[in-house]
């Protein structure tokens, strides 16, 4: 297990994982574009704040408070509202991540998602 408290850079002020699963603590949005996770399930709680979470036919408001969980397999994207929260993920979805937001050419996120048994579903604006 490892832990770790913020830096001060606005990096997650709490994080934790495990061989099962990782927990941080994060502000801002996830990526703007609709996804799916074809093996892995993930889940936030809001702190602060309101997630807005948008599926394939609907959107879902979570404020102060509330739990999302997200099942493999649905297609799903959000965006923090001024938020605050843990997110709850495996391993995989940890690295995915990190995948992403190390890699300066947004031509290679699909790529990306598919080396992490997840895809984009829905075309990125260029």
């Amino acid at each position: 297990m490892t832990t770790r408290a913020g830096d001060g850079t606005g990096a997650a002020r709490f994080s934790a994982a495990g061989d099962s699963f990782c927990i941080h603590e994060w502000r801002g949005s996830g990526p703007a574009i609709m996804h799916v996770h074809h093996a892995d399930d993930e889940a936030w709680h809001v702190l602060e704040g309101t997630l807005k979470f948008r599926f394939d036919d609907r959107t879902v408001d979570v404020g102060a408070g509330g739990t999302m969980f997200v099942p493999a397999g649905v297609p799903h994207t959000y965006e923090a509202i001024d938020a605050r929260y843990l997110i709850i993920l495996p391993p995989r979805l940890d690295a995915l991540i990190k995948a992403l937001q190390g890699e300066k050419d947004r031509s290679r996120d699909r790529a990306i998602y598919h080396a992490h048994q997840s895809e984009i579903v829905e075309p990125v604006e260029r």
